[in-house]
């Protein structure tokens, strides 16, 4: 296991600052966070730690919220014990429950069982319910799909319930890729899933891709989405703040791609275009 640092951030005012604050260590390398009344926990592999990163991130130089924090090593934390401690189920419109084992069945229309290998911080959950929301007004019937960043697959599960084609599921965790095999035998579907980046792409085209990672990532990568996208193919981002969508918007702009529909939960924004 790897050594992780826990980082202890207090933050006031907490709303919508947790949040906001959560998006931006996410683009600097953590992965892991725990809500707190005054705060959040976030963690981080001690070897991907830069502390000038943290120096600039800008939400800790911002007048108008203030924040402090401790940090202490934690070697060999069980994500899994984590994980359960704190993650809930998902609930997305009354149409898909998200839950693990350890959680009771609801009966809805769709319901997806995952068991991740790290916790969930509530923005993992928005940025979550923001996708499959704007995937259940979609046509996945036949269509040939791509789960970019897959991390537990649950976008790449819930497209093959809505009856998708071959679908292909990426993440550059080994982790990540480990974990999505075992979700997708959980729910019964058959994914074909890699470890690797945008970079690996270019050897076929897909009708949708579903990317929800982070801003700096996608603004590097839409371009290569879009070089695999089919025509009139469809190209579903999260994992944006409110404050991300302008400079990713300006990006799609010049990839000629078309803004169909934004939705936004709390701080989060999930963004479908066309091409």
């Amino acid at each position: 296991m790897n050594n992780y640092l826990e980082f202890n951030f207090k933050i006031s005012p907490l709303h919508p600052w947790n949040e906001i604050l959560m998006a931006e260590l996410i683009e600097i390398g953590f992965d892991s966070f725990t809500e707190e009344h005054d705060g959040i926990l976030a963690y981080i592999q001690k070897d991907l730690f830069n502390e000038e990163d943290l120096k600039e991130v800008s939400t800790l130089n911002n007048n108008e919220v203030t924040t402090s924090y401790t940090f202490q090593e934690m070697p060999n934390i069980n994500w899994n014990e984590e994980w359960e401690k704190n993650f809930s189920p998902i609930n997305v419109e009354d149409k898909v429950w998200i839950r693990a084992e350890f959680h009771e069945n609801q009966n809805l229309p769709h319901e997806i069982i995952i068991q991740p290998k790290m916790s969930f911080g509530t923005g993992h959950h928005a940025t979550t319910y923001l996708m499959i929301q704007q995937m259940l007004d979609m046509d996945f019937q036949n269509k040939t799909v791509l789960d970019m960043g897959c991390g537990t697959s649950v976008l790449a599960i819930f497209a093959k319930q809505k009856g998708a084609g071959k679908t292909v599921a990426i993440d550059i965790d080994e982790w990540s890729v480990e974990n999505s095999r075992e979700n997708a035998e959980r729910n019964g579907v058959e994914l074909e899933i890699s470890q690797g980046t945008a970079e690996n792409l270019g050897g076929e085209n897909f009708d949708i891709i579903l990317a929800n990672i982070n801003r700096n990532i996608l603004i590097s990568d839409i371009p290569t989405y879009v070089s695999v996208l089919n025509k009139g193919g469809q190209l579903l981002l999260s994992g944006l703040c409110f404050f991300d969508v302008d400079d990713v918007l300006e990006v799609c702009n010049q990839q000629n791609l078309t803004l169909k529909k934004k939705l936004q939960k709390e701080e989060w924004v999930s963004l479908l275009l066309e091409k």
